[in-house]
Protein backbone atom coordinates (compact mmCIF):
# COMPACT_ATOMS: atom_id res chain seq x y z
CA UNK A 1 0.00 0.00 0.00
CA UNK A 2 1.62 3.05 -1.19
CA UNK A 3 1.34 6.57 0.17
CA UNK A 4 -2.01 8.84 -1.16
CA UNK A 5 0.35 11.81 -1.59
CA UNK A 6 3.50 11.21 -3.86
CA UNK A 7 5.14 14.83 -3.56
CA UNK A 8 3.12 16.58 -0.76
CA UNK A 9 5.20 15.41 1.86
CA UNK A 10 8.89 15.21 2.86
CA UNK A 11 9.58 12.62 5.55
CA UNK A 12 13.33 11.84 6.03
CA UNK A 13 12.35 8.63 8.18
CA UNK A 14 9.75 6.38 9.27
CA UNK A 15 7.20 8.86 10.61
CA UNK A 16 4.61 7.37 12.73
CA UNK A 17 4.24 10.07 15.52
CA UNK A 18 0.62 12.02 13.57
CA UNK A 19 -0.95 12.19 17.15
CA UNK A 20 1.65 13.93 18.56
CA UNK A 21 2.17 16.40 15.46
CA UNK A 22 1.55 15.90 11.94
CA UNK A 23 3.97 16.57 9.49
CA UNK A 24 3.44 19.98 7.21
CA UNK A 25 2.43 19.40 3.26
CA UNK A 26 5.06 21.33 1.09
CA UNK A 27 2.50 23.76 0.25
CA UNK A 28 1.81 24.82 3.42
CA UNK A 29 5.13 25.47 4.25
CA UNK A 30 5.31 27.45 1.04
CA UNK A 31 2.85 29.48 2.26
CA UNK A 32 3.84 29.89 5.89
CA UNK A 33 7.38 30.82 4.19
CA UNK A 34 5.73 33.24 1.51
CA UNK A 35 3.90 35.02 4.11
CA UNK A 36 6.71 35.58 6.96
CA UNK A 37 9.28 37.08 3.81
CA UNK A 38 6.12 39.47 3.18
CA UNK A 39 6.24 40.37 6.75
CA UNK A 40 9.81 40.87 6.68
CA UNK A 41 10.01 43.15 3.99
CA UNK A 42 7.07 44.86 4.31
CA UNK A 43 5.97 44.07 0.50
CA UNK A 44 2.87 41.56 1.59
CA UNK A 45 0.57 44.66 1.42
CA UNK A 46 -1.66 43.04 4.26
CA UNK A 47 -0.11 43.63 7.46
CA UNK A 48 0.44 40.13 9.45
CA UNK A 49 -1.79 38.46 7.30
CA UNK A 50 -5.25 38.65 5.65
CA UNK A 51 -8.66 37.95 7.08
CA UNK A 52 -10.05 36.01 3.80
CA UNK A 53 -7.17 33.16 4.43
CA UNK A 54 -8.38 32.53 7.25
CA UNK A 55 -11.92 32.59 6.57
CA UNK A 56 -10.63 30.18 3.82
CA UNK A 57 -9.35 27.95 6.10
CA UNK A 58 -12.52 28.16 8.11
CA UNK A 59 -14.72 27.11 5.16
CA UNK A 60 -12.66 24.26 4.36
CA UNK A 61 -12.69 23.02 8.09
CA UNK A 62 -16.58 23.46 7.96
CA UNK A 63 -16.64 21.08 4.78
CA UNK A 64 -14.21 18.44 5.94
CA UNK A 65 -16.97 18.34 9.58
CA UNK A 66 -19.85 18.60 7.99
CA UNK A 67 -21.64 22.05 9.07
CA UNK A 68 -22.10 25.23 7.63
CA UNK A 69 -18.85 27.80 7.67
CA UNK A 70 -20.96 29.89 10.28
CA UNK A 71 -20.80 27.57 12.75
CA UNK A 72 -17.01 27.24 12.80
CA UNK A 73 -14.94 29.35 15.43
CA UNK A 74 -11.22 29.62 14.55
CA UNK A 75 -8.29 30.10 17.51
CA UNK A 76 -5.14 28.99 18.54
CA UNK A 77 -5.73 26.83 21.19
CA UNK A 78 -8.41 23.92 22.26
CA UNK A 79 -8.11 24.66 25.60
CA UNK A 80 -9.52 28.26 25.06
CA UNK A 81 -12.07 26.81 23.15
CA UNK A 82 -13.16 24.41 26.53
CA UNK A 83 -12.72 27.54 28.63
CA UNK A 84 -15.35 29.60 27.08
CA UNK A 85 -17.61 26.16 27.16
CA UNK A 86 -16.88 25.46 31.22
CA UNK A 87 -17.21 29.23 31.89
CA UNK A 88 -20.95 29.46 30.45
CA UNK A 89 -21.73 26.15 32.71
CA UNK A 90 -23.82 27.18 35.65
CA UNK A 91 -22.61 26.33 39.41
CA UNK A 92 -22.90 23.00 40.51
CA UNK A 93 -23.23 21.92 36.75
CA UNK A 94 -22.45 18.52 36.53
CA UNK A 95 -20.05 17.45 33.68
CA UNK A 96 -19.54 13.75 32.87
CA UNK A 97 -16.21 12.65 31.20
CA UNK A 98 -14.06 9.57 30.95
CA UNK A 99 -11.44 8.46 32.56
CA UNK A 100 -7.94 9.62 31.64
CA UNK A 101 -8.82 12.18 29.15
CA UNK A 102 -6.06 14.51 27.77
CA UNK A 103 -5.45 17.09 30.41
CA UNK A 104 -7.17 19.61 28.06
CA UNK A 105 -10.46 18.58 27.95
CA UNK A 106 -11.11 17.97 31.90
CA UNK A 107 -9.10 20.94 33.13
CA UNK A 108 -11.15 23.98 32.26
CA UNK A 109 -14.00 22.82 33.96
CA UNK A 110 -11.89 21.46 36.94
CA UNK A 111 -10.12 24.51 37.74
CA UNK A 112 -13.90 26.57 37.79
CA UNK A 113 -14.14 24.81 41.43
CA UNK A 114 -17.74 25.36 41.39
CA UNK A 115 -18.47 22.75 38.96
CA UNK A 116 -18.89 18.83 39.26
CA UNK A 117 -17.14 16.66 37.19
CA UNK A 118 -17.29 13.14 37.30
CA UNK A 119 -15.33 10.61 35.58
CA UNK A 120 -16.15 7.30 34.03
CA UNK A 121 -14.55 4.10 32.38
CA UNK A 122 -14.48 4.79 28.38
CA UNK A 123 -16.79 2.14 27.58
CA UNK A 124 -19.49 2.86 30.14
CA UNK A 125 -19.77 6.63 29.38
CA UNK A 126 -23.13 6.12 27.27
CA UNK A 127 -24.51 4.17 30.54
CA UNK A 128 -23.34 6.62 32.98
CA UNK A 129 -25.82 9.66 31.79
CA UNK A 130 -27.99 10.47 33.77
CA UNK A 131 -31.04 13.20 34.40
CA UNK A 132 -28.32 15.35 35.97
CA UNK A 133 -25.82 15.36 33.58
CA UNK A 134 -25.72 18.96 32.34
CA UNK A 135 -22.44 17.75 29.74
CA UNK A 136 -20.95 15.17 28.20
CA UNK A 137 -17.69 15.98 26.97
CA UNK A 138 -15.39 13.63 25.67
CA UNK A 139 -12.84 12.19 22.70
CA UNK A 140 -14.02 10.45 19.48
CA UNK A 141 -10.61 8.92 19.84
CA UNK A 142 -8.47 8.63 22.99
CA UNK A 143 -4.94 10.10 22.63
CA UNK A 144 -3.58 7.91 25.48
CA UNK A 145 -4.36 4.50 23.63
CA UNK A 146 -6.46 5.46 20.26
CA UNK A 147 -9.45 3.47 21.96
CA UNK A 148 -12.78 5.02 19.61
CA UNK A 149 -16.08 6.28 21.36
CA UNK A 150 -19.33 4.97 21.16
CA UNK A 151 -20.22 7.97 19.55
CA UNK A 152 -23.71 7.21 18.31
CA UNK A 153 -24.20 5.61 21.70
CA UNK A 154 -23.29 8.58 24.08
CA UNK A 155 -25.32 10.82 21.48
CA UNK A 156 -28.46 9.00 21.90
CA UNK A 157 -28.29 8.77 25.66
CA UNK A 158 -27.45 12.51 25.98
CA UNK A 159 -30.71 13.08 24.11
CA UNK A 160 -32.47 11.16 25.72
CA UNK A 161 -31.48 12.51 29.13
CA UNK A 162 -31.39 16.34 27.89
CA UNK A 163 -27.41 16.51 28.46
CA UNK A 164 -25.50 18.70 25.89
CA UNK A 165 -22.23 17.34 23.86
CA UNK A 166 -18.99 18.34 23.86
CA UNK A 167 -16.80 16.03 21.08
CA UNK A 168 -13.16 16.42 20.97
CA UNK A 169 -11.82 15.41 17.51
CA UNK A 170 -8.33 16.12 17.75
CA UNK A 171 -7.12 12.79 17.89
CA UNK A 172 -9.76 11.78 14.86
CA UNK A 173 -10.63 15.06 12.43
CA UNK A 174 -8.12 14.30 9.31
CA UNK A 175 -9.01 10.34 9.10
CA UNK A 176 -12.56 9.99 10.75
CA UNK A 177 -14.90 11.26 9.19
CA UNK A 178 -16.49 13.87 11.43
CA UNK A 179 -20.45 14.99 11.61
CA UNK A 180 -19.82 18.26 14.00
CA UNK A 181 -23.54 19.21 13.42
CA UNK A 182 -24.36 16.09 15.74
CA UNK A 183 -23.03 18.12 18.15
CA UNK A 184 -23.75 20.84 20.65
CA UNK A 185 -20.06 21.75 20.21
CA UNK A 186 -17.08 20.29 19.00
CA UNK A 187 -13.22 21.47 19.54
CA UNK A 188 -10.61 20.34 16.96
CA UNK A 189 -6.67 20.80 17.09
CA UNK A 190 -5.47 21.55 13.69
CA UNK A 191 -1.41 20.64 14.23
CA UNK A 192 -2.81 16.47 14.50
CA UNK A 193 -4.37 14.66 11.60
CA UNK A 194 -5.18 18.12 10.07
CA UNK A 195 -1.54 18.18 9.25
CA UNK A 196 -1.95 22.31 10.06
CA UNK A 197 1.17 24.53 11.66
CA UNK A 198 0.78 24.08 15.58
CA UNK A 199 -1.21 27.16 16.76
CA UNK A 200 -4.86 26.69 14.57
CA UNK A 201 -7.91 24.88 15.97
CA UNK A 202 -11.60 24.88 15.50
CA UNK A 203 -14.90 25.35 17.81
CA UNK A 204 -17.73 24.55 15.94
CA UNK A 205 -21.57 25.28 17.90
CA UNK A 206 -25.40 24.78 17.41
CA UNK A 207 -27.62 27.90 16.90
CA UNK A 208 -28.75 27.22 20.11
CA UNK A 209 -25.16 26.51 21.67
CA UNK A 210 -24.15 29.87 20.08
CA UNK A 211 -26.69 31.66 21.74
CA UNK A 212 -26.06 29.67 25.03
CA UNK A 213 -21.89 30.82 25.24
CA UNK A 214 -20.65 33.78 25.80
CA UNK A 215 -17.68 34.86 24.20
CA UNK A 216 -15.31 35.97 26.78
CA UNK A 217 -12.49 36.48 25.18
CA UNK A 218 -13.87 38.65 22.20
CA UNK A 219 -11.67 41.32 20.55
CA UNK A 220 -12.15 43.40 17.82
CA UNK A 221 -11.93 40.15 15.40
CA UNK A 222 -15.14 39.16 17.16
CA UNK A 223 -16.92 41.98 15.75
CA UNK A 224 -19.58 41.48 12.93
CA UNK A 225 -17.75 44.51 11.17
CA UNK A 226 -14.08 43.36 12.29
CA UNK A 227 -12.62 46.84 10.94
CA UNK A 228 -15.38 48.96 12.85
CA UNK A 229 -14.52 47.30 15.90
CA UNK A 230 -10.93 47.94 16.52
CA UNK A 231 -11.69 50.90 19.25
CA UNK A 232 -13.49 50.58 22.36
CA UNK A 233 -15.99 47.60 23.16
CA UNK A 234 -17.57 45.63 20.25
CA UNK A 235 -20.52 47.30 19.55
CA UNK A 236 -21.60 44.14 17.52
CA UNK A 237 -20.45 40.84 18.00
CA UNK A 238 -20.29 38.79 14.66
CA UNK A 239 -24.04 36.94 14.38
CA UNK A 240 -22.11 33.92 13.73
CA UNK A 241 -20.05 31.29 15.26
CA UNK A 242 -17.26 33.95 14.43
CA UNK A 243 -17.68 35.96 17.61
CA UNK A 244 -15.94 32.88 19.56
CA UNK A 245 -13.01 33.60 17.00
CA UNK A 246 -9.44 34.29 18.71
CA UNK A 247 -7.32 36.44 17.23
CA UNK A 248 -5.65 34.77 14.83
CA UNK A 249 -1.88 33.65 14.28
CA UNK A 250 -2.04 34.39 10.55
CA UNK A 251 1.51 32.29 9.98
CA UNK A 252 -0.40 29.04 11.11
CA UNK A 253 -3.91 30.04 9.04
CA UNK A 254 -1.87 30.76 6.28
CA UNK A 255 -0.28 26.93 6.60
CA UNK A 256 -4.03 25.64 7.72
CA UNK A 257 -5.60 27.00 4.76
CA UNK A 258 -3.43 24.95 1.96
CA UNK A 259 -3.32 21.71 4.36
CA UNK A 260 -7.03 21.25 4.60
CA UNK A 261 -7.51 22.04 1.25
CA UNK A 262 -5.02 19.08 0.49
CA UNK A 263 -7.39 17.07 2.92
CA UNK A 264 -10.62 17.61 0.87
CA UNK A 265 -8.44 17.05 -2.22
CA UNK A 266 -7.60 13.40 -1.21
CA UNK A 267 -11.20 12.92 0.98
CA UNK A 268 -11.17 12.08 4.46
CA UNK A 269 -13.06 8.23 3.46
CA UNK A 270 -10.18 7.27 1.33
CA UNK A 271 -7.51 8.54 4.46
CA UNK A 272 -9.53 6.42 6.98
CA UNK A 273 -9.21 3.33 5.17
CA UNK A 274 -5.88 4.06 3.87
CA UNK A 275 -4.75 4.87 8.04
CA UNK A 276 -6.86 1.70 9.54
CA UNK A 277 -5.65 -0.40 6.56
CA UNK A 278 -2.10 0.29 8.02
CA UNK A 279 -2.70 0.46 11.57
CA UNK A 280 -4.47 -3.48 11.31
CA UNK A 281 -1.63 -4.12 9.58
CA UNK A 282 0.94 -3.04 12.47
CA UNK A 283 -1.53 -4.89 15.07
CA UNK A 284 -1.01 -7.90 12.89
CA UNK A 285 2.39 -7.86 13.22
CA UNK A 286 2.79 -6.78 16.48
CA UNK A 287 0.71 -9.82 17.49
CA UNK A 288 2.86 -12.26 15.84
CA UNK A 289 5.82 -11.57 17.69
CA UNK A 290 3.88 -11.71 21.22
CA UNK A 291 2.86 -8.37 21.99
CA UNK A 292 -0.75 -7.72 22.73
CA UNK A 293 -1.85 -4.07 21.46
CA UNK A 294 -4.87 -2.22 23.12
CA UNK A 295 -8.55 -3.43 21.40
CA UNK A 296 -8.70 0.04 20.13
CA UNK A 297 -11.67 -0.72 17.20
CA UNK A 298 -10.94 0.18 13.58
CA UNK A 299 -8.29 3.11 14.96
CA UNK A 300 -5.41 4.80 13.19
CA UNK A 301 -3.80 5.04 16.50
CA UNK A 302 -1.95 1.77 17.69
CA UNK A 303 -0.73 1.75 21.24
CA UNK A 304 0.92 -1.75 23.28
CA UNK A 305 1.47 -1.32 26.82
CA UNK A 306 4.88 -2.93 28.11
CA UNK A 307 6.82 -1.47 25.20
CA UNK A 308 7.80 2.09 26.10
CA UNK A 309 11.56 0.80 26.79
CA UNK A 310 11.85 0.31 23.42
CA UNK A 311 11.04 4.22 22.29
CA UNK A 312 14.77 5.28 22.91
CA UNK A 313 15.85 2.24 20.95
CA UNK A 314 13.48 3.19 17.50
CA UNK A 315 14.24 6.81 17.98
CA UNK A 316 17.90 5.45 16.99
CA UNK A 317 16.24 3.74 13.89
CA UNK A 318 14.90 6.59 12.72
CA UNK A 319 11.18 5.56 13.73
CA UNK A 320 9.55 8.00 15.45
CA UNK A 321 6.51 6.93 17.39
CA UNK A 322 5.51 7.82 21.36
CA UNK A 323 5.47 6.49 24.47
CA UNK A 324 2.04 7.74 26.71
CA UNK A 325 0.83 6.05 29.55
CA UNK A 326 2.76 3.09 29.66
CA UNK A 327 2.32 2.07 26.27
CA UNK A 328 4.16 2.37 22.91
CA UNK A 329 2.05 4.48 20.74
CA UNK A 330 1.72 4.40 16.54
CA UNK A 331 -0.01 6.50 14.62
CA UNK A 332 -0.77 6.12 11.07
CA UNK A 333 -2.03 8.99 8.33
CA UNK A 334 -2.09 9.39 4.36
CA UNK A 335 1.67 10.02 4.05
CA UNK A 336 2.21 6.27 5.89
CA UNK A 337 2.95 3.36 3.96
CA UNK A 338 3.56 -0.10 3.91
CA UNK A 339 7.03 0.03 4.48
CA UNK A 340 6.89 2.06 7.56
CA UNK A 341 4.53 -0.52 9.47
CA UNK A 342 7.36 -3.08 8.31
CA UNK A 343 9.90 -1.05 9.11
CA UNK A 344 8.71 -0.40 12.55
CA UNK A 345 7.99 -4.02 12.69
CA UNK A 346 11.72 -5.03 11.64
CA UNK A 347 13.26 -2.71 14.57
CA UNK A 348 10.74 -4.33 17.54
CA UNK A 349 11.45 -7.56 15.90
CA UNK A 350 15.14 -7.34 16.54
CA UNK A 351 16.60 -8.23 20.11
CA UNK A 352 16.37 -5.33 22.31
Amino acid sequence: METLVSDEFAPDMTYLNTATCGLLPRRSVAAVQALAEANATGRGGDGPGSFEVLDAARASFARLAGVPADRVAAGGSVSVHIGVIAASLPPGAEVLLPEGEFSSLPTPFAVRGDLRPRYVPLDRLAEEIRPETALVAFSAVQSADGRLADLPAVRSAAAAHGARTLLDASQSAGWLPLEAGAYDCTVTAGYKFLCCPRGTSFLTVTEEAQERLVPIHASWGAGEDRWGSVYGPVGELAHSARRFDESPSFLSYYGAERSLALLEEIGVGRIHAHATALAARFRKGLTSLGHEPVDAGESAIVCVPGLDHRHAELRRARVAVAVRAGSLRAAFHLYNTTADVDRALEVLAEAP
